[in-house]
């Protein structure tokens, strides 16, 4: 096969874990802990809420783990539906991908990035979406020049923003407590319904992990690496969010929390003044930027591998091999990120319709990769698999349980830009039949 339309394996573990910390600690850990403490009645629930996320986060990973393992390939997630369930399946996906889940998540982290760029350098009247513009322009010019050098910007805003946030957790540990603690009881009742809206902000908070699907193709040694990356990185965002948010509670209380606006500025206001706020908003544009990057990085993957598999697409599936990197999927992503950016430009709350665009379709093919380790243990039983998932079949059964009843209240919940992702996914299907010959059988 021609060396451009192939990539070379040059991630290290520590490359890996990078992105993956960098797609999943953004701007979320700012943001949705007043809200999940919102529907805990005392500092016991809360934690255990954010517990029992960063649990779910790492059983998912555990099974993502065993299927990257298993079949390493560029194309992450498409690559696994298409062996579990066909071609015509993986095509969907890889539509879905491209058009509402991966480009939405990108649009909406730029959204989030411009929102505290325009303070810091007021652009005018739409300078939020000319931010988020430049940003996924020039993220996505830096991407096309090279993964070598992506894959440095990307180790550096990682570090920056896991000791930012560290530093704010420490920082928040070594103030003065909160001068009263609610008590448990004092907020609101406990209830399955509250508890699992509580849970839902916070996998949202958690999200991105299976980002890492994509580099399996590119890792060092993938049937060893890929468990790594993925155990690793899930047990440091843990390990990260548990430390924030017991420095939240530390200087809040529950009840203190409920009522904070921007938590984590107030918590650097409370501890260094107004230069500590103005410093957590510098750092809150590094984490949107390291989020912003990684999704680049990894979303372009699959175009590539739909170009290969696909002969219509086929100029998709091309390699630079100077740069590692595969130049004309990131331009088509970016083409298609910037017109989500537009649409959230003209929209009341760009970040939140980004949000409900993306989730149910989302978490419907989150389901089925979940359920396609299943079916692959069945129909591929002499594939070796350097790492199985602990506790077979019942954790990735719970996982798939998980993913079920979230697209089902991100269906119900998530409103008007919900419908428009459901609807934009059944575009695809014309695709389906289409086409006038077979697609290809997926390539190792």
């Amino acid at each position: 096969m021609d060396a451009r339309t192939r990539s070379r394996p040059g991630l290290s573990v520590v490359d890996g874990v990078a992105v993956l910390v960098g797609v999943v600690v953004g701007v979320g850990i700012f943001g949705f802990p007043p809200l999940i403490a919102q529907h805990a009645d005392s500092h016991l629930v809360y934690l255990g809420l954010w517990l029992a996320g960063g649990l779910l986060m790492l059983a998912g990973a555990l099974c993502y783990a065993e299927l990257g393992a298993a079949f390493p390939h560029e194309g992450g997630e498409y690559h696994y539906l298409h062996r579990a369930w066909g071609a015509r399946l993986a095509l969907l996906f890889a539509w879905a991908r491209g058009t509402v889940i991966q480009t939405g998540a990108i649009a909406a982290v730029a959204f989030i990035y411009a929102e505290y760029a325009q303070r810091l350098l007021p652009l005018g009247a739409q300078g939020a979406a000319l931010h988020a513009a430049l940003a996924v322009v020039l993220l996505t010019a830096l991407n096309m020049v090279g993964t070598p050098e992506s894959k440095r910007l990307q180790l550096l805003l990682s570090t920056v923003t896991v000791l930012g946030v560290l530093g704010m957790a420490v920082a928040g540990l070594g103030a003065d407590a909160a001068a009263e603690v609610a008590p448990a009881g004092q907020g609101p009742g406990l209830s399955p319904g509250l508890l699992g809206m509580g849970l839902v902000f916070v996998l949202l908070t958690y999200g991105g992990w299976n980002e890492a699907a994509y580099l399996s193709g590119e890792l060092r040694e993938p049937s060893r690496s890929m468990s790594r990356v993925l155990l690793y990185g899930t047990l440091l965002v843990m390990a990260l969010y548990l430390l924030a948010n017991l420095a939240f509670l530390h200087v809040f209380g529950l009840d203190g929390l409920r009522q904070a606006d921007a938590v984590g500025a107030e918590l650097m206001r409370r501890v260094a003044g107004p230069p500590g706020e103005a410093l957590l908003g510098g750092l809150i544009c590094i984490t949107a930027l390291s989020t912003l990057n990684a999704t680049i990085l990894t979303g372009a993957r699959v175009y590539y591998a739909l170009g290969r598999d696909v002969p219509q697409l086929a100029m998709l599936g091309t390699w630079n091999d100077r740069g590692a990197t595969p130049v004309r999927a990131l331009l088509v992503q970016g083409a298609i990120t910037l017109l989500l950016v537009l649409f959230g430009a003209v929209s009341e709350n760009a970040v939140q319709s980004m949000v409900a665009y993306t989730a149910p379709v989302f978490w419907l093919f989150m389901l089925l990769t979940v359920l396609a380790l299943l079916r692959l243990r069945r129909t591929l039983p002499q594939q070796p698999r350097p790492f199985r998932v602990p506790l077979y079949p019942w954790l990735p059964l719970l996982f798939a349980l998980v993913c079920l009843g979230l697209f089902w209240s991100s269906t119900l919940y998530a409103g008007a830009g919900a419908l428009v992702g459901l609807l934009v996914l059944l575009l695809g299907l014309p695709l389906l039949w289409l086409r006038r010959a077979p697609l290809a059988a997926p390539r190792d």
